[in-house]
């Protein structure tokens, strides 16, 4: 049978039978001693794992590489969706664990656990076994394997807080500490605190008050931000920060200026987000920053919520050597070194993550420690198939609640109800 039929064939089985059925190209790439690895990230990013890539041609002559990148998660999203439906796939490719699910349920990863197993380089303990879990789509198989575990933390403005007489932020603060200096560093044009109004932000301070975002972790049915009363709790003091203390750039400002670009400009006291915010804050020259755990609820307990992408392998190939071997390569010692010195990355392996390459301190952050002592408090949320969807859809309601665009009772009653049918969605419909 010629290549074409042969891939006519696989590609209409794909249509039957789902895509781990799809024809093996590889991604469009004729040559079986090639792989295609389709990622994400932003130009800095692309460059350390060109490098990356570089490296293990260098080791692995035999083995040629494409490096395939888009810009966003979102990009990435809509081309995987496309390669699976089109039966071409690429070998490799790194997503995160918040949008990994709708592939995994449909049987179109080729499970990773196996392979580790087996590896005579790379061992399960040498790995943030908070990351490792959130990549077990059934709860045991490992499905993809993790090369980072960022956490949300606190970026401030060191000069900000000296200038307002505020107390550096340091662990063990509260949200009253949070709070209290986010209103002395809203003036004079300038606002306390940046953060998005979405699940992902919003999850670690339910966590820290002792609540939770579902009703059942393990097997979710809704969402429950209203019903609870340490989730409402928890709700109503994110909300507060916008509705009520105003320390957060309402809606027009946000939209004309983002906290990003606020934190850079220096009119911003503190900025929410992941790692991924470390290349581009390193280009700041004009005042001192650093990072900081998030605060804990009163009478709470520490918590972030993980952040982390892992190397996945597409079912449905006959051979997946060679996209092992360039996993195995990323995830020793060398790859996840050559990634850190990006400082988009917090290594998953923790060896690398405790050593000068991830923890200099000529580089900001100086305090990048914090991320190594979030790691025991990190939270994933749910491994569903539908979970991506249902995060991108009370994302948007959420939004609205945040900025007054709606009142908030009728709000969250509306997100609660309007998110609840997405939980039963069938599978392959969590895009």
């Amino acid at each position: 049978m010629s290549r074409f039929r042969r891939c006519l064939a696989l590609v209409t089985a794909a249509l039957l039978l789902g895509p781990a059925a799809a024809c093996d190209s590889g991604g469009g790439a004729d040559d079986d001693s090639g792989i295609t690895v389709v990622l994400f990230g932003d130009a800095e990013e692309i460059a350390g794992y060109r490098s990356l890539v570089d490296a293990f041609e260098g080791a692995h002559p035999d083995v040629a590489v494409t490096l395939s990148p888009v810009a966003t998660q979102d990009e990435l999203m809509a081309r995987l969706t496309t390669a699976f439906a089109g039966g071409q796939p690429p070998d490799v490719f790194l997503l995160n664990y918040r949008r990994y699910g709708q592939f995994a349920a449909q049987q179109a990863i080729e499970p990773v656990q196996s392979y580790l197993d087996r590896s005579s380089a790379l061992d399960e303990k040498d790995f943030s076994p908070r990351a490792l879990d959130a990549f077990r789509f059934d709860g045991k198989t490992l499905t993809c394997l993790p090369q980072n575990m960022s956490s949300l933390v606190v970026y401030y403005n060191a000069d900000l807080f000296a200038a307002a007489g505020v107390p550096l932020p340091k662990a063990g603060w509260t949200w009253d500490d949070f709070l209290a200096a986010a209103r002395a560093l809203t003036r004079d044009g300038r606002y306390g605190v940046g953060v998005e109004p979405s699940i992902p932000r919003l999850a670690p301070f339910v966590w820290s008050n002792r609540g939770d975002l579902v009703d059942d972790p393990a097997r979710p049915t809704a969402l429950t931000l209203t019903g609870d009363p340490p989730t409402r709790s928890a709700v109503d003091w994110f909300l507060d920060l916008q509705l009520k203390h105003h320390v957060v750039p309402p809606d027009a400002e946000e939209q004309s200026e983002s906290s990003e670009a606020r934190f850079l400009r220096g009119t911003l006291g503190m900025y929410l987000n992941s790692r991924v915010a470390v290349p581009t804050l390193r280009t700041i020259d004009g005042f001192t920053w650093d990072a900081a755990p998030l605060p804990v609820a009163p009478g709470g307990v520490p918590a972030s919520i993980l952040h982390s992408d892992a190397y996945c392998m597409s079912a449905g190939r006959p051979d997946h050597d060679g996209a092992w071997r360039f996993i195995e390569f990323a995830m020793g010692q060398q790859g996840q070194q050559i990634l850190a010195g990006s400082g988009r990355t917090v290594p998953s392996r923790l060896d690398v993550a405790n050593s000068p390459a991830f923890l200099d301190p000529a580089k900001p952050p100086r305090s990048s420690q914090v991320y190594l002592d979030a790691e025991p408090h990190l939270r994933a949320t749910p491994r569903t198939g539908t979970w991506s969807r249902v995060e991108r859809e009370a994302d948007s309601l959420l939004e609205e609640v945040f900025y007054g665009r709606v009142g908030r009772e009728e709000g969250l009653r509306q997100l609660e109800e309007k998110i609840r049918p997405l939980f039963t969605l069938p599978v392959g419909a969590g895009g």
